[in-house]
C-alpha cells in the first residue's frame, strides 16, 4: 500500500479539507442539498448528502473538476468562534447541521470553518489553505448509500467516498494496491474457481462449499485435528442446540440475544441453535467430579455455530450467519497456568506459520472498569499472558482496559501477501462462565476450587479463514492446499490410456489429480489449468509413453522434461510436506 510520506495529523488535516472542498462543490452542483457529516477516515475522506436526485458515477467527474477548481483558488479555511444563536442562524435551511449543533452539549465551545464559498459546522483541524492541498493527488472513488446517523429508521443520505493522498506517487501507489485486492477478492476468486457461493433467496449468510472448495476445507481441518491430536488436545462434539436454561446459565440471552437466531418451542421449552460452544464444553466439564489430578484438560471442536448478523454487514465468508468456529477451552489449575499460555501461544504461532503467515502481532488486552471476577485473578491472567507474548518474542501493543468484561486476552493479528492485517487467533481468559455454572475441581488440599477457563479460537472460523487464505495467495494455493494439485494432459487420444495409468498411479499416492481427456487442443488444456491456478500440469507424449516419463510444466511457467514417475511423486512429495509455495 502506498507509503505515507508525512505525518497522520498533517494527512488526516488534508484529507478533512478535501471533504470540505467536496461539499462546496456539490452545493455548487446541487445549490438546495442538505449536507450532513464528512469526516477524514482511514485512505480518505467521505460527505454524506441528502440531493435532489441520485447520483451515478459520470456525476463524480463534474465534482472533481469543481473540486479542482475550487483548491486552484487558493481559499484560506478559516475557523470561527459563534454563539448558539449564530450557528442557528448560518444553517438555518440546513436541517441535518441544525440537529447536529442541538447535539454539542451546553457550555462547549462551536465553531464553523469557512474556505470563501462554503461554511460548515466543524471542529477542524484543517490545512491552512486550499493550496496546501493537490487537485493531482485526490480521486473521487464511490457512491453509497448511509442512513443518517447510522440508524435504519433515519432517512438514506448519498455518501461520496474519496482518497487523498499528499502527492500523486502516493495516490497512484494506493490505486495500484486497490486493484491488487480486487484482483484477490476472494468472492471474485471463489467464483472463478468454483470453491464456494452464498445463495440470498435459499438464506443470506449461509456458505454453500462446492467440491473445490471442500477439498481445501478437508486439507486445513485434517491438518487441524492432526496437529491438536500430536499436541496434547482431545476433540469433542458438541449439539447444535440447547435448552433456554443453557443460555440463560452462560449470560448469552443476558448478553447476546439480539446476535442469536430466535427460538424454537419443543416440548413446552426453547430452544436456540448455538451461538457458541462453549457452555457445551463446561458441561461435559461437568459431567464427573474433577481432581487437580485430572487437569489440564484440552478440548477442541470444530463446531458450527450461528450468529445473526444484520444484512448490511453480510460480507462474502468473512462475515457470514453460519460458521465453523475451530475452539478449544482450557481448564487449568493455578499453577499450571503459565506453562498453558505458553503452549497455547507457541501452538497457534506454529500452525499460523505453518499456512504461510510470518508478519504477526499481538494484542493484549487488560481489564475494563467493569469486570467480572477477583481482581488477583485478572492480574495473574495478564501477567500470564503477558509473560507468552515476551517468550515467544512478538511484537505486541497493550490495550490498557480493551479486555472483554469477563477475562483479559491475547489477539494475534496476520498480515497478507499484501501488507493487509487481519484478526485471527484468540487466547481468551473467562472468569464468568466458570462462575456462572459453578465449576470446580478437588485441589490436593482437598477443597473445592474453581479452574482457570481459557478460550482459544486459533483460526477465528473456517470459513473466515479461508476468505483470508484465497486473498493472501490470490486463488494461488501452496501444493498441499491446492484443490487441484496435478493436471494430467495428453498431447493427443493416442495418449489418453498412458494418461489413465498416470492419473490412477499418482491417485494411490494420495494426490489430488485428474486427467484431462476433452476433445481442446493441448494449449487449451494447458491454460484452463493454469486459469485453475492448479501448481503442476504433467504433459504427456510419444516419449514419455515410450519411456515411462513425465513431462512437468508449473503454474510459474517453469518447465521440467523426461522425469521418471517415481522422482515426480517425490518432487510433489517435498513440497507438500514442507508446506511451501511454488
Amino acid at each position: 500500500m502506498a507509503k505515507q510520506e508525512m505525518g497522520d495529523e498533517k494527512l488526516s488535516k488534508i484529507r478533512h479539507s478535501m471533504a470540505h472542498v467536496m461539499a462546496e462543490a456539490v452545493l455548487e452542483m446541487f445549490p438546495s442539498a442538505q449536507i450532513a457529516i464528512g469526516p477524514s477516515i482511514e485512505n480518505g475522506f467521505y460527505y454524506d448528502f441528502e440531493l435532489p436526485r441520485p447520483l451515478v458515477t459520470d456525476d463524480l467527474e463534474e465534482i472533481s473538476t469543481l473540486m479542482k477548481k475550487i483548491i486552484a483558488e487558493d481559499k484560506k479555511f478559516v475557523r470561527t468562534v459563534v454563539t448558539r444563536d449564530e450557528a442557528k442562524a448560518a444553517f438555518a435551511d440546513q436541517k441535518y447541521k441544525l440537529e447536529l449543533l442541538a447535539a454539542i452539549p451546553e457550555g462547549e465551545e462551536v465553531s464553523l470553518y469557512n474556505q470563501g464559498g462554503f461554511t460548515d459546522l466543524c471542529r477542524g483541524p484543517h490545512v491552512e489553505s486550499t493550496k496546501e492541498l493537490r487537485g493531482d493527488s485526490f480521486k473521487l472513488m464511490s457512491i453509497a448509500g448511509a442512513y443518517w446517523r447510522g440508524k435504519e429508521s433515519n432517512p438514506m443520505l448519498t455518501r461520496i467516498y474519496g482518497t487523498a493522498w499528499a502527492n500523486p506517487k502516493d495516490l497512484r501507489l494506493y490505486l495500484q494496491h486497490l486493484e491488487d485486492v480486487e484482483k484477490r477478492d476472494h468472492r471474485k476468486l471463489g467464483k472463478e474457481l468454483d470453491l464456494f457461493s452464498l445463495h440470498e433467496e435459499a438464506g443470506p449468510g449461509l456458505v454453500y462449499w462446492h467440491p473445490m472448495g471442500a477439498r481445501v476445507r478437508l486439507a486445513i481441518e485434517d491438518f487441524w485435528r492432526k496437529e491438536h491430536y500430536a499436541n496434547g488436545y482431545e476433540l469433542v462434539y458438541t449439539p447444535h442446540v440447547g435448552k433456554s436454561w443453557l443460555w440463560e446459565t452462560s449470560g448469552h440471552l443476558g448478553f447476546y440475544k439480539e446476535g442469536m437466531y430466535p427460538p424454537m418451542e419443543m416440548d413446552k421449552s426453547d430452544y436456540y441453535v448455538k451461538p457458541m460452544n462453549c457452555p457445551f464444553h463446561i458441561m461435559i466439564y461437568k459431567n464427573s467430579k474433577r481432581s487437580y489430578r485430572d487437569l489440564p484438560f484440552r478440548w477442541a471442536e470444530l463446531g458450527t455455530v450461528y450468529r445473526y448478523e444484520k444484512a448490511g454487514a453480510l460480507h462474502g465468508l468473512m462475515r457470514v450467519r453460519g460458521f465453523t468456529q475451530d475452539d478449544a477451552h482450557l481448564f487449568v489449575t493455578p499453577e499450571q497456568m503459565d506453562d498453558e499460555i505458553k503452549e497455547v501461544l507457541r501452538f497457534s504461532l506454529y500452525m499460523l506459520h505453518s499456512f504461510g503467515f510470518v508478519d504477526i502481532k499481538a494484542y493484549l488486552s487488560t481489564r475494563p472498569e467493569k469486570a467480572v471476577g477477583d481482581p488477583a485473578r485478572w492480574d495473574d491472567a495478564t501477567e500470564a499472558l503477558r509473560k507468552a507474548i515476551v517468550a515467544e518474542g512478538l511484537s505486541y501493543e497493550v490495550d490498557e482496559g480493551g479486555g472483554a468484561f469477563y477475562g483479559p486476552k491475547i489477539d494475534l493479528k496476520v498480515k497478507d501477501a499484501i501488507g493487509r492485517e487481519w484478526q485471527l487467533s484468540t487466547v481468551q481468559f473467562d472468569f464468568n462462565m466458570p462462575q456462572r455454572f459453578n465449576m470446580t475441581f478437588v485441589d490436593r488440599d482437598g477443597v473445592e476450587k474453581q479452574p482457570y477457563m481459557i478460550h482459544r479460537a486459533l483460526l477465528g472460523s473456517i470459513e473466515r479463514f479461508f476468505g483470508v487464505l484465497v486473498e493472501h495467495y490470490a486463488g494461488a494455493f501452496p501444493p498441499w492446499l491446492a484443490p487441484e494439485q496435478i493436471k494430467v494432459i495428453p498431447v493427443g487420444e493416442a495418449f489418453y490410456d498412458y494418461a489413465g495409468k498416470v492419473e490412477a498411479r499418482l491417485k494411490s499416492e494420495g494426490f489430488r489429480v485428474s486427467a484431462d481427456l476433452s476433445d481442446d487442443r493441448m494449449n487449451a488444456k494447458i491454460r484452463s489449468a493454469q486459469q485453475m491456478k492448479i501448481p503442476y500440469m504433467v504433459i504427456l507424449g510419444e516419449k514419455e509413453q515410450q519411456d515411462d516419463l513425465v513431462s512437468v510444466r508449473y503454474r510459474n511457467g517453469k518447465q521440467e522434461n523426461g522425469l521418471s514417475t517415481a522422482e515426480f511423486i517425490a518432487l510433489v512429495k517435498s513440497k507438500v510436506e514442507s508446506k511451501e509455495q511454488l
